[in-house]
């Protein structure tokens, strides 16, 4: 008998966390995320239960776990764009109509309870959870910012009444084909003439976030603002953020772009590729785990990109060259096999036109859906 259990006990948070590292064992693209992180979800120690209201269903039949969901309803979103709208994300499940059915059902009706009007996703609660189910690109290693699933997903969720919403498209970069030297004096010449340095040389990664962390994400609200499904940050948000990505955060791959005032006016976030660290310990820091993770962070093999932004008084200065010198600069390490760019929407011509001054391929593809209640 299939039951759908909201998760209340511990027992169950456990559950819920786990399952997926059960149905993903041994398959080698699937990078778990923080272990730590998915346990906090249920806690006063995640700050999104401040702004969202969130429920966790398992599907358990014969007394065995089959599938899970989580719904959301941010309400920070809601307000801002005058929806009334349910996020689900964490879906997971094998390839059982009947047990994806049971899953959505559970997460509409709670949905119709708290007078929302439709279901979007995969999204979580920000911009920085991971979101989109993969429709392509399934023999590619995830990155730790994104979520692996099997191929099969899709039709479950298109089975049970959902369409698509919006799709995003990644890339795999492997090295820049542009005129380096013509790109660093374009670079040159914008810093120049519009009083502009990189900020933070020679900083330690606290004093530095301490000086720039509101101004980086100040720019970046500003500039991820339209886009779809985001949120600004708040100041706990922002607090939580710089706690998950510290031990994987390095200035090397943290560049932030100031006037002769110190406001940010350009930032760009690369992060380490870190999945292979985390494959063999299910998230969980342990010893080994760490060990892996420090020589990941010293000598990637990939980087993968966070958040890119350039304030929109600047946008038309030439500063755009910057990411690609940048991202030049970066392709001089010799342990660096290739740059994964996550996320970016089908829609944003001007962002995915940008790698073009790259030999690269387009080789995954993520789509948020929707259903009207």
């Amino acid at each position: 008998m299939l039951e759908i259990i909201e998760v209340k006990t511990r027992k169950q948070r456990k559950e819920f966390v786990e399952y997926p590292l059960r149905i993903y064992k041994g398959n080698p693209y699937f990078v778990p995320p923080l272990y730590g992180d998915e346990m906090k979800l249920f806690t006063e120690k995640n700050i999104y239960s401040k702004t969202c209201k969130s429920v966790f269903y398992l599907a358990v039949e014969n007394g065995k776990t089959v599938g899970r969901i989580q719904g959301i309803i941010q309400n920070q979103y809601n307000e801002l764009n005058g929806k009334k709208q349910v996020r689900f994300t964490r879906f997971d499940c094998g390839n059982d109509k009947t047990v994806a059915k049971a899953l959505f059902d559970a997460v509409e009706n709670w949905a119709k309870e708290n007078g929302m009007e439709e279901v979007v996703g995969p999204l979580g609660y920000s911009d920085l959870e991971r979101e989109g189910l993969l429709i392509e690109g399934f023999d590619y290693l995830s990155t730790f910012e994104e979520q692996y699933n099997y191929d099969y997903y899709g039709g479950l969720v298109e089975s049970c009444g959902y369409e698509k919403d919006v799709d995003w498209l990644e890339h795999r970069l492997y090295s820049v084909i542009e005129d380096n030297e013509r790109l660093q004096n374009l670079f040159d010449r914008t810093m120049s003439k519009y009083n502009l340095h990189i900020a933070g040389q020679n900083m330690s990664k606290r004093a530095f976030i301490k000086k720039y962390g509101a101004g980086f994400f100040h720019c970046i609200d500003e500039c991820y603002k339209d886009l779809y499904g985001v949120v600004p940050y708040t100041p706990e948000m922002q607090k939580q953020i710089v706690d998950q990505f510290m031990l994987f955060l390095s200035l090397k791959y943290l560049i932030v772009v100031c006037d002769e005032n110190e406001e940010v006016v350009a930032v760009g976030l690369c992060i380490p590729g870190i999945g292979k660290a985390l494959q063999k310990s299910g998230g969980k820091l342990t010893p080994a785990c760490l060990v892996r993770l420090i020589k990941a962070v010293k000598r990637p093999e990939s980087i993968d990109f966070g958040l890119v932004g350039i304030m929109p008084k600047y946008r038309k200065t030439g500063l755009s060259v910057f990411m690609l010198t940048i991202l030049n600069e970066m392709f001089k390490d010799p342990n660096l096999k290739y740059m994964e760019t996550n996320l970016n929407l089908e829609t944003n011509t001007a962002i995915c036109a940008t790698w073009k001054h790259f030999e690269h391929i387009q080789h995954k593809r993520r789509r948020s859906y929707i259903k009207k209640l």
